[in-house]
């Protein structure tokens, strides 16, 4: 109630204080809350060592969602000495239980080798664990591992199944990647309006592959009108989040502009809003 102000006046300091109360006499989810509430210092200073200390008596009690920020404690060495094993530990734990999370983050750890041996079949049986609950981010990695046959079989129609659920649910990564699809006719018709739509939504999250992708689209006209100016504004914002072919192929484009487009791209780029086409 204290937290969203619902019948009482919104009082951080008062919420934590009731939720340490709770937490005192065991409820694990008043000890997530405390915890939660150390780690973006709402009611309490910032304290991430405190944070951690009340995660872990919550997922001690069998609580998946301390579990999961636990073990993601442990990898990053927030609040705790890094330590790889109990940063595999702790998600194993909510994955056991059921958590689509704790899935997801087994599925990142196989897939990436961090704090364990790459094992690509391990991590899709993990992705699929956790895509089959509707987690986005599962989705999108168990759609990149179709489209690149690690783990499972090479198969663009299954990638792009996966690739949209998790675009549907506004997953960035997934959006960008179906508009490669779609574009280059992978799993699907080729449909460059189509490719041009999903291209967009994932950067107007600013996904800079995306951004790079929808400038090349409106340089050639594909899906859209061409447009120097439009193309030149989405590879400038690409470059600018650190897309070094963006920053390449924006430098190459400007040399074949006038000053007055290239003034007119970058005025684009300062004023652009989400959404804007």
């Amino acid at each position: 109630m204290f937290i969203a102000g619902q019948g009482v006046p919104q009082d951080y300091a008062e919420a934590a204080k009731w939720f340490r109360k709770a937490a005192d006499q065991g409820s694990a989810i008043a000890q997530f809350g405390v915890a939660a509430m150390y780690i973006a210092g709402r009611g309490v200073p910032q304290d991430h060592a405190e944070a951690v200390r009340w995660l872990r008596r919550a997922a001690d009690h069998g609580d998946t969602i301390a579990q999961c920020l636990l073990g993601h404690a442990y990898a990053t060495g927030q609040g705790v000495p890094q330590d790889d094993v109990d940063a595999m530990k702790w998600p194993q734990k909510a994955a056991d239980r059921g958590n689509a999370v704790g899935q997801c983050l087994l599925g990142v750890k196989y897939s990436t080798g961090a704090g364990t041996p790459s094992d690509f079949a391990e991590a899709a049986k993990w992705f699929r664990k956790a895509a089959d609950q509707g987690n986005a981010a599962a989705q999108a990695w168990l759609g990149a591992m179709y489209f690149s046959g690690h783990g499972v079989p090479q198969d663009n129609t299954e990638a792009v199944k996966w690739l949209w659920k998790a675009a549907d649910q506004g997953n960035a990564s997934a959006q960008a990647m179906l508009g490669e699809m779609y574009g280059a006719g992978r799993g699907v018709l080729q449909d460059h309006a189509e490719a041009v739509k999903w291209l967009r939504k994932a950067a107007d999250q600013g996904n800079t592959n995306a951004q790079y992708n929808l400038g090349i689209a409106h340089f050639k006209g594909r899906g859209v009108p061409q447009d120097y100016a439009i193309a030149h504004m989405w590879l400038n914002l690409a470059a600018a989040g650190g897309n070094k072919d963006a920053a390449e192929f924006r430098d190459a484009l400007a040399a074949e502009m006038t000053p007055a487009q290239i003034a007119e791209a970058q005025r684009l780029a300062r004023e652009r809003k989400p959404g804007q086409k």
